[in-house]
């Protein structure tokens, strides 16, 4: 039966069997149970086809409220209790188990009820990092709130209970990002401290603030040969991608599906850090070789970043991922970063800040800038995404066609000359009738040059749009920090609150806020290097086009000089 449902967010199509949706749009479903994350459905402009499950919200009459049916995820199937949807997925990262991979996998235990995969998702606080009190992450492309009771933990404080009454006021926005990712509770030292912490991530002054120091092991990590491969007699197929990191210079075969489960692992750590992207999922055609390249591409560009993060290239869990070749072992490593209990708010607790005093004013002034700054570069690399994707319509459709128009004219003008015996030059017929295939083959080469530049330039923006739509939460956490911080001081200076309580409160702040620096350095840094290599390799790949076009031109023209 039909129903009713309002679109969450935007949705691009990628190819014919999809259709695009656009946020508070209205649309019908043809059927409320989903095929691997995807709904069958029609949009307000009558176009029929797919889009993702979890961007959309089912209107139904239940307690007066809309919420999103799980009914075909393996949450909302019999055994599991319904809950209601609350984390806001984006286009660019990718989810467990849509059309992409099959529930089997090479390691036998992806889908053992113990590991994470199969738990219920949470709402996302930063960078799309379920909240402590949240379950992990689910697969099938749905994220669902799966409430857990915690025990009651010990403030950093130690305040005494009669204190307990003045600590600073919770914001009332319960599904705010920071609330959700914990950071609030870790602002006002509920986050309970541990009695080891194995793991350090330390943050020095550098020439222009904050900077995360530097991984004392840097390497790098090749992404290589993509293979279809098949399991169960041919049944089931999927990619494999061969990873060599530069450490140990030895290969590991990982599927998207592996890449998957790290992201969720990423997402779910780093509160405060701006975790790339994956390539996205595709409903169909996932096995077309055009596809394949594309995404090889841009798991590259993924793996650059990834190496090159000071605190991610470090982090047990991806070294793990591209390090471990046996089975028994990898098991092992996957549960132990599926239980690190350094995740979300107490990830905070492994950051090392400098001594030097920053006021916090300036710092608030700093985000501030750089908040302006991330909307005009998104805004920006969003115009470039779009001229530079017309622009490959136009080689791959429009140039090639009326350099083929153009072609077809001259080999008319040629045949035409024909017509007169007595007057015909062999020599000029000749000639003209080569300039037309001469702009014919143009014609094919404009085709076929994005793919040495244009897709280049498209993967590095995609990339940044991933990037950049990370950081408005993680400055919405400073934001709330800030203000817990002008709080407290404004409750000691009316005796509400002991001064040591808010120094406590002003001196984590300083963590999120060495934090967030240190993290804006780093992507300045990485972004002045992307973009000098994008826009070399693509002046570099015009010209080189543009000589073998002239090249053609002047072969053609010396054909005219002995007439």
């Amino acid at each position: 039966m039909a129903l009713k449902a309002r679109a969450l967010y935007n949705f691009q199509s990628e190819n014919k069997e999809e259709i695009s949706i656009q946020e508070n749009e209205e649309l019908v479903i043809f059927s409320e149970n989903s095929l691997d994350g995807w709904l069958q459905g029609k949009n307000s402009r009558g176009e029929t086809g797919l889009f993702p499950a979890s961007y959309v919200e089912i209107l139904r009459s239940r307690a007066g409220s809309s919420y999103t049916d799980c009914s075909g995820s393996p949450a909302g199937s019999p055994g599991h209790e319904s809950s209601f949807y609350v984390s806001p997925p984006d286009p660019g990262i990718s989810y467990q188990g849509s059309f992409e991979d099959d529930d089997d996998d090479d390691w036998d235990d992806w889908d053992d009820a113990c590991t994470v995969v199969e738990e219920p998702r949470g709402a996302p606080g930063t960078n799309g990092h379920p909240s402590p009190s949240l379950q992990h992450p689910a697969p099938y492309g749905h994220q669902y709130a799966g409430y857990r009771p915690k025990p009651a933990l010990e403030r950093q404080d130690s305040m005494s209970s009669s204190k307990r009454g003045s600590v600073v006021g919770r914001n009332l926005n319960r599904f705010s990002c920071f609330v959700r990712s914990g950071v609030e509770a870790f602002i006002l030292g509920d986050v309970p401290l541990m009695s080891k912490i194995a793991e350090v991530y330390s943050i020095e002054m550098g020439s222009r603030g904050p900077q995360w120091r530097a991984n004392p092991h840097p390497f790098i990590c090749s992404v290589e040969d993509p293979t279809k491969q098949t399991k169960f007699k041919g049944i089931k197929s999927y990619i494999s991608y061969k990873l060599t990191p530069s450490n140990i210079n030895s290969p590991v075969y990982r599927r998207y599906k592996h890449f998957d489960w790290l992201y969720n692992r990423l997402l779910h750590k780093f509160t405060v850090i701006s975790v790339p992207h994956l390539p996205e999922k595709q409903a169909t055609g996932r096995f077309e070789e055009d596809f394949i390249e594309k995404r090889k591409r841009r798991l590259i560009l993924w793996m650059d970043h990834m190496t090159s993060h000071p605190v991610l290239s470090q982090y047990e869990g991806f070294q793990h991922f591209l390090c471990c070749r046996d089975e028994k072992q990898w098991k092992l490593g996957k549960r132990r970063a599926e239980k690190d209990e350094m995740v979300g708010a107490s990830f905070l607790l492994t950051i090392q800040i400098p001594t030097e005093h920053q006021d916090l004013q300036d710092v608030e002034d700093r985000v501030d800038a750089f908040k302006a700054f991330s909307k005009k570069m998104d805004d920006s690399v969003l115009q470039l995404t779009n001229v530079a994707s017309e622009l490959v319509r136009k080689h791959v459709g429009g140039f090639r066609k009326e350099f083929q128009k153009l072609g077809n004219a001259f080999q008319a003008i040629s045949h035409s000359f024909h017509m007169d015996p007595p007057y015909s030059s062999d020599a000029l017929n000749n000639a003209i009738s080569h300039t037309g295939k001469t702009y014919e083959t143009v014609g094919e080469m404009f085709a076929e040059q994005p793919k040495n530049d244009l897709f280049l330039m498209l993967d590095t923006l995609s990339l940044y749009q991933g990037l950049l739509s990370n950081f408005p939460d993680i400055i919405h956490l400073q934001k709330g920090a800030f203000a817990k911080v002008k709080e407290s001081q404004r409750m000691s200076d009316e005796g509400r609150m002991d001064q040591e309580e808010a120094d406590g409160i002003r001196k984590r702040c300083r963590v999120v806020g060495f934090a967030l620096q240190a993290e804006m350095n780093h992507f300045h840094e990485r972004r002045v290097a992307d973009f000098k290599r994008m826009m070399q390799s693509y002046l570099k790949q015009q010209i080189i086009f543009y000589q073998r076009v002239s090249q053609q031109l002047e072969k053609t023209l010396r054909m005219y000089d002995n007439l």
